[in-house]
């Protein structure tokens, strides 16, 4: 419901800047803003900052396509990983919780997005190409498939199962001990390494 009384230019472009954020509707927008500004403005002032910094300063990784300050971030110049192993994710998020389950040593490859024909994103709009360059590079000898069990989710793994497999590269999908639906982000550490341990040839 909008407010009776109209609000000051600066406050609803701060409203409309915070509904951006996933699962935030425009009560709960009004609610931080408010909070922000009438409370902690400390805070706000800091989030500003913090988010103009990270725009400014992040970019893509030229190898895993994750954000980092340099041109080739710090996962994949570690030469402790095995470049033998790529684990293809949607999201960093969903990167950082496959690190947290300290069962994977290999390379990534972060998508940034999924397959979702009804948003009008396709395998073009993803750069297919570039991941299939990255893992056929004559290095990689598994291709891990660690898109979300959503139905965007599995489309993905399949579209990319496919190319890969046709360029005679191992393809294995994360085991099923991930509930279908799910986002790898939402499931804890020990699920995801026993679905990294016991992942299937797709």
């Amino acid at each position: 419901m909008d407010p009776l009384l109209p609000e000051p230019e600066p406050l609803v472009s701060l409203i409309e800047a915070l509904r951006r954020l996933p699962g935030v509707g425009v009560r709960s927008a009004r609610r931080m803003a408010y909070h922000l500004l009438q409370h902690d403005p400390q805070g706000a002032d800091m989030l500003g900052r913090a988010l103009e910094s990270a725009v400014r300063e992040l970019k893509h990784c030229a190898r895993c396509n994750s954000f980092s300050e340099d041109e080739v971030c710090a996962t994949c110049s570690n030469p402790k990983r095995d470049p033998s192993l790529l684990c293809i994710v949607e999201t960093p998020a969903d990167q950082n919780m496959i690190e947290s389950s300290h069962g994977y040593r290999g390379l990534y490859y972060v998508l940034m997005g999924r397959v979702a024909p009804l948003e009008g994103i396709g395998p073009r709009e993803l750069d297919f190409d570039r991941v299939i360059k990255r893992a056929t590079d004559g290095v990689v000898q598994e291709v891990i498939l660690a898109t979300n069990f959503t139905a965007e989710g599995e489309t993905t793994a399949h579209f990319l199962g496919e190319a890969l497999g046709e360029r005679g590269l191992r393809v294995t999908r994360l085991a099923r001990g991930v509930p279908a639906g799910s986002e790898l982000e939402y499931v804890d550490a020990g699920t995801i390494a026993w679905a990294l341990m016991e992942r299937k040839t797709t």
